[in-house]
C-alpha cells in the first residue's frame, strides 16, 4: 500500500466557521497534490496541522469522501495529541451551606466486606453490591403462626403442660372423682406443695393464652395500628393485666374465705378453684393453637372461649354453693357472693382491657 502525504495549509484553514456556515467547503481550504490524490485510495493519511483550531468533525470533513477508516485514524491521530488530565488542586466551595466537605472524587474507599472478607489479601477479588432490581411488594401481614418468639412460647407451654399433667396426674384423678361429692369434716384431698405449684403455673399460661386470643380480637376487630414499637408490647400489657387478674382474685378469695368462713371450707374451695382453672387452661390452649396455624375465624374462636369461661364459672357456682352455702340454705348469699367475687371483676378486666386499647390504637 503506497504513503499518500496530506499536507494542509495551516494558513488557508478557515479558523472561523461560523462565516462559512457550520460544515463550510473545507476541501478548498487545503492543497492536495495531483499524484496523491490518484494514490489516496490505498494508502494510509499522515495529517499535519494546528491541533487547536478545527474539532474532529472539522478534520474528518476536510478529507475526501472516499478515505479509508485507516486514514481517517491518522488525520485524528495527527491532529490531536493524548496529554495528561490535571484536577484541580483547590477545594470546592459550591457544596450546599450547612453541608460538610464533599467526597473527593480520587479517593477510593474499599467497602467494608472487601477489607475483611476471606479474599481480602488478593489483589484479584472484588465485591460489589449489584443492587436491587424493581419495585418492594407489598409487606406479609403479622400473624400469630409467622411469629417465632409466639410458637416458641406456645411450644415451652405446651411442655410445661405436659409436665405438670405428669406429674399431677393422681390428684387430677381424684379431684374428678370427688368434684360432685364433697365429704364433710377433715380435707379429704390432701395435695403436696410441688402440686400446688404445678397448678399455679397453669394460671401464668392461662394468662398468655387470653392474652393471645383478646390480641387477634384488637386486631381483627378494633384496630391493627397502636402507638407502641412492636406486637410484643401490646402482647405484654395483656398478659400482664390478665396475669395480675387472676392473682388479685385469689388473693381476694382468700381473704373473704377466711373472713366469713373456717379454714377448712377455704382450703377445700381454693383447691376446686385451682382445679376449674387448670381445666379451663387444658381447654382454651387447643383454640389458641387453631387459631394461630389453622387460620379459624377469629369469631368463632371467641364463641367457643366464651363457652369454656362460661363453662368455668359454672363450675365455680356449683362448689362454692356445695361448700360454703348448702348448710344454710340461703340461695341470695351464693348469688351476692359470686357476682361480688367473680362476675364483678369480669367485667371488671373487659372493660378495662377495652380502655387500654382505646388508649394506644392511633385514631386517623
Amino acid at each position: 500500500m503506497k504513503s499518500v502525504n496530506h499536507y494542509f495549509r495551516p494558513d488557508s484553514i478557515d479558523t472561523n466557521p461560523s462565516q462559512e456556515g457550520t460544515q463550510g467547503n473545507h476541501h478548498a481550504a487545503f492543497h492536495l497534490s495531483q499524484s496523491a490524490l490518484g494514490d489516496s485510495l490505498g494508502s494510509d493519511t499522515i495529517v499535519k496541522g494546528s491541533p487547536s483550531r478545527l474539532t474532529p468533525y472539522q478534520v474528518l470533513s476536510m478529507l475526501p469522501k472516499d478515505a479509508t477508516p485507516a486514514q481517517q485514524d491518522s488525520a485524528i491521530q495527527a491532529w490531536f495529541q493524548p496529554s495528561e488530565i490535571h484536577y484541580s488542586e483547590q477545594p470546592d466551595t459550591l457544596h450546599l451551606p450547612g453541608e460538610g466537605i464533599p467526597r473527593d472524587l480520587k479517593t477510593v474507599e474499599i467497602p467494608q466486606y472487601d477489607r475483611e472478607g476471606f479474599f481480602k489479601d488478593s489483589m484479584y477479588f472484588t465485591a460489589q453490591n449489584g443492587g436491587r432490581k424493581g419495585v418492594a411488594g407489598d409487606p406479609v401481614p403479622y400473624t400469630l403462626g409467622n411469629d417465632d418468639l409466639i410458637t416458641g412460647l406456645l411450644i415451652v407451654c405446651f411442655l410445661l403442660m405436659s409436665f405438670a399433667l405428669s406429674r399431677t396426674s393422681g390428684f387430677i384423678t381424684r379431684q374428678v372423682k370427688d368434684f360432685f361429692y364433697t365429704q364433710t369434716g377433715d380435707h379429704s384431698i390432701t395435695e403436696t406443695g410441688t402440686e400446688i405449684r404445678l397448678q399455679l403455673i397453669f394460671l401464668v399460661i392461662a394468662s398468655l393464652v387470653l392474652s393471645l386470643i383478646y390480641y387477634s380480637y384488637t386486631i381483627t376487630y378494633v384496630s391493627d395500628t397502636f402507638s407502641l414499637v412492636s406486637e410484643y408490647a401490646l402482647l405484654g400489657i395483656f398478659f400482664a393485666i390478665l396475669l395480675a387478674y387472676f392473682s388479685i382474685k385469689f388473693l381476694l378469695y382468700t381473704m373473704v374465705n377466711n373472713l366469713f368462713f373456717g379454714p377448712t371450707e377455704n382450703k377445700k374451695f381454693l383447691t376446686s378453684y385451682l382445679f376449674i382453672y387448670s381445666l379451663e387452661t387444658v381447654l382454651l390452649f387447643p383454640a389458641t393453637l387453631v387459631l394461630a396455624y389453622f387460620h379459624f375465624e377469629t369469631q368463632n374462636v371467641l364463641f367457643y372461649c366464651a363457652a369454656m369461661v362460661f363453662l368455668a364459672k359454672i363450675l365455680t357456682f356449683y362448689k362454692a354453693y356445695v361448700i360454703f352455702f348448702r348448710q344454710n340454705r340461703f340461695f341470695l348469699q351464693i348469688i351476692l357472693y359470686f357476682c361480688a367475687l367473680e362476675m364483678v371483676p369480669l367485667f371488671m378486666i373487659l372493660g378495662g382491657l377495652a380502655v387500654v386499647v382505646n388508649e394506644l390504637k392511633v385514631i386517623f
